[in-house]
């Protein structure tokens, strides 16, 4: 099971073999975004990639139409056997009723086959509509949900569960967040925020259309009162999936434009640490960089 930090959401491009996910979509375009995206990525990484959608949901040829944006990567790879499409009624209940030893036997040996075929992992995006349609209770989802969980510990799999806010209730809802290690941001380009007392947290992208909301954050977090003593913060950037230039900059010049006794620790990613190391980080003394298993020694940080 890949780490990432409990109760969180992440983007979609961070997903790797061994994360179970769950994602509530209100927004058709931004979840087909997002579907987009997890099966680009999967495709250019080498790995089998399954999109398991309604029956009502679009044909075939729509799919591949939305997550082909014209590249013909997505068609050649239905052709090639490393992209299919299937419909989940069928496949959950293929005589009529579902029987959840079957089923996880069978995406086990869908990895077990993928990898045999050549591929480095299986990569499976899940519409969870069959359960009202087959009148299923919470209860019943979230049991088969719960113990879904043991094929991503045995097996290179990686699965997206999607599920549609029209369809299940909050109840559901908060239930399949609690059940599932990682939940996915439900949108491209965002960004999600936690805060508590002396950190806090931002996943998604740091770019254009997120700028003045990365600006207005760090401003925030980093306000002072006037009694107050030497800041010391901690920013757990570890699962932005991208950050552009002007955000990094503006993030040192923020940080060496803190007093001097004012720490700031960053916890981010090695890619993210060479490029803030690369524009100027090593020369403001108030912020320190930690990366890896090193970040959590700034976890207590307060």
């Amino acid at each position: 099971m890949i780490e990432h930090p409990a109760d969180r959401s992440i983007p979609v491009e961070l997903l790797r073999p061994g994360d179970h996910s769950c994602m509530d979509v209100v927004d058709v375009d931004a979840r087909w975004e997002v579907l987009t995206a997890f099966a680009q990525l999967g495709l250019a990484r080498r790995e089998k990639v399954m999109l398991i959608l309604d029956p009502d949901d679009l044909n075939d040829d729509e799919a591949i139409a939305r997550l082909d944006g014209g590249t013909g990567i997505a068609d050649a790879a239905r052709e090639s056997g490393q992209f299919v499409i299937a419909r989940n009624t069928p496949l959950y209940f293929p005589d009529g009723h579902f029987d959840a030893d079957r089923t996880r036997q069978a995406y086990a040996a869908t990895a077990t086959q993928a990898v045999d075929e050549g591929y480095r992992a299986l990569r499976v995006t899940i519409s969870m509509g069959w359960s009202p349609r087959a009148g299923w209770s919470d209860e019943q989802l979230m049991a088969w949900e719960s113990s879904a969980e043991q094929l991503f510990a045995s097996f290179p799999f990686a699965a997206l569960c999607w599920y549609d806010r029209e369809r299940f209730s909050e109840h559901m809802l908060a239930g399949a967040r609690r059940i599932h290690p990682i939940r996915v941001i439900d949108r491209l380009g965002s960004l999600e925020v936690s805060r508590h007392s002396g950190r806090a947290r931002i996943a998604g992208s740091a770019e254009l259309g997120t700028r003045a909301e990365f600006t207005r954050i760090l401003g925030e977090a980093l306000a002072r009162r006037p009694d107050q003593g030497p800041l010391h913060f901690e920013l757990d950037l570890a699962d932005m999936c991208y950050l552009d230039a002007h955000c990094a900059w503006m993030l040192i010049d923020l940080a060496a434009s803190l007093p001097a006794g004012d720490r700031l620790v960053i916890r981010c990613t090695r890619t993210l640490e060479m490029v803030l190391r690369g524009l100027g980080a090593d020369a403001v003394p108030q912020m320190e960089l930690v990366v890896g298993s090193d970040a959590g020694s700034a976890a207590g940080v307060a």
